[in-house]
């Protein structure tokens, strides 16, 4: 199965790159290139791509904004979007899951790397750089929790979608997730999509940060993590 890949950046020399990579890596078709935002939302809406490669800083409308218009105006089937900034601060991070990103990358990381990425997040996965750790959701994601522990919304899961929603939030994939609650890979499809859908989440990256902003997973502690 060919990926078909949309890349936006507003610098011509690194959305050269990332076309010029994927046009030679086998398995994927480059359908357009934008140079910002509002490029990126009209080309989704011609191209129907299955990745976006989305720069967040870009003029007229931001990788954010942009992302935020195309998963509304794609429900049904959204395009998986990728964050590329030079900038690994969590308040990105936390922001573009928020708003439905399949995955954030720093445009330092090694091509093989973006390539690998882009196919893992075409499978249905999250991915986040391995510099940029839950550890950064969990230090942003606590200066929102007065206001969203013990969320009402909560009490609408099962007990086993409750579980699924924090193994899903620590990052295990559905296949990780069948082994620990030791049932099938279909069941536990099910039970993600069930849970997804009683919190109207549109990604497992969101699913992540109701996980964190809950409560449902407790943030380490600065000093545990340095302690390690």
């Amino acid at each position: 199965m060919t990926i078909r890949v949309l890349v936006a950046d507003d610098q011509a020399l690194i959305r050269a790159g990332l076309v010029a990579l994927f046009t030679a890596a086998p398995g994927f078709e480059v359908v357009g290139e934008a140079a910002d935002g509002e490029q990126a939302v009209a080309l989704t809406a011609e191209t129907a791509p299955d990745v976006i490669l989305m720069d967040i800083r870009m003029p007229v409308l931001d990788g954010i904004g942009a992302t935020r218009r195309i998963l509304a105006h794609h429900r049904e089937d959204p395009p998986r979007v990728v964050m590329l900034t030079t900038f690994d601060l969590p308040e990105y991070v936390y922001t573009a899951l928020g708003e439905g990103a399949a995955g954030f990358l720093v445009k330092d990381t090694p091509p093989e790397r973006i390539i690998s990425a882009v196919r893992t997040i075409a499978g249905g996965d999250i991915l986040i750089a391995p510099h940029i750790t839950h550890r950064l959701i969990e230090t942003y994601a606590q200066h929102h929790r007065a206001t969203t522990v013990g969320a009402p919304h909560l009490a609408a899961l099962t007990t086993r979608e409750t579980e699924v929603l924090r193994l899903v939030g620590n990052g295990l994939t559905n296949g990780q997730i069948a082994q620990r609650l030791v049932l099938s890979e279909a069941t536990v499809k099910t039970h993600v999509k069930r849970m997804m859908g009683k919190l109207a989440l549109s990604s497992r990256a969101q699913a992540v940060v109701v996980a964190y902003e809950t409560g449902l997973i407790v943030p380490t502690s600065p000093n545990a993590e340095r302690s390690r």
